[in-house]
């Protein structure tokens, strides 16, 4: 069912002045990524003054409409622009998967972080199962869009090692682009820091990234990944913390983050000098 015009909320006189587009409240109100909100609301799991909302773009105001996910109101502190939100640094074990729940039951990277405040956390992009490395948490849908939206540019680096001695020339290759399944992978930045006849060590860096692109990209060059770590998101490095452990990020990494999305991927990112903190 597709629904018609929605009007204030029962009990509102008048309308305050329209602030966001339905999908950018439930982002801002951590319930979801922005392009997650979508889905929920494609679903038909999302309704606006008690109607079913399935139209993309619908302007609200989350002082006065009642907005609902699973019938479940939003708390109108959640909705506040005033909203303090949440940044966590997670370094994510082998063998733990990036999303919110698991249809599989296998330990997803919120079974690692403890509830904050009653805040939904949730995983800003993807990490696959055989990797480990950093994954940041939050509940602010906005800066999650920025990070993982191909279009800001956000870049990624990952500690790789490969089986059999890598050239320069195919590392070359691979920086310029490699045709995959469902098309040429984005240029990128792969830094040869040591060449072994069994095994080479490499960092590359990605500004863009298709599904477990690079593992799959050294496979169609001929040289099978042996391990893979993600060691840096924009500016942002581990500092100590070693697998399942996390940290909060100060206000300084934060707005830094911001300004790397804002900015695009512009040359090396100089990672920030944080001494970790890591909790359990």
């Amino acid at each position: 069912m597709r629904a018609g015009g929605v009007g204030p909320a029962a009990g509102h006189a008048t309308r305050g002045a329209l602030h966001a587009r339905l999908q950018q409240a439930l982002a801002r109100a951590g319930i979801a990524s922005r392009r997650a909100a979508e889905k929920l609301i494609e679903d038909g799991r999302v309704s606006v003054n008690g109607r079913v909302v399935r139209e993309m773009g619908m302007k609200v105001d989350p002082a006065l409409d009642e907005i609902a996910v699973d019938t479940v109101p939003l708390p109108k502190e959640a909705v506040a622009e005033e909203q303090r939100w949440t940044y966590l640094l997670l370094h994510k074990p082998k063998g733990v998967v990036c999303t919110v729940r698991d249809d599989h039951g296998r330990m997803t990277v919120l079974d690692l972080v403890p509830p904050f405040a009653g805040k939904r956390l949730f995983p800003v992009g993807r990490l696959d199962e055989d990797s480990d490395g950093l994954v940041l948490m939050t509940n602010d849908g906005d800066l999650t869009q920025k990070l993982t939206h191909p279009s800001y540019g956000v870049p990624k680096t990952y500690d790789v090692r490969l089986k059999g001695r890598l050239t320069l020339e195919d590392a070359k290759k691979v920086e310029s682009g490699v045709w995959l399944s469902e098309g040429k992978t984005a240029k990128s930045r792969v830094e040869i820091r040591r060449a072994g006849s069994k095994v080479s060590h490499v960092a590359v860096t990605l500004t863009e990234g298709k599904n477990r692109e690079i593992r799959r990209a050294f496979a169609k060059v001929g040289y099978p990944v042996l391990s893979l770590r993600r060691t840096q998101i924009g500016p942002i490095v581990s500092r100590g913390l070693r697998p399942g452990q996390y940290r909060p990020l100060d206000g300084d990494e934060v707005a830094a983050l911001r300004a790397v999305a804002e900015k695009g991927a512009e040359g090396r990112m100089r990672p920030l000098r944080r001494r970790a903190k890591a909790g359990t």
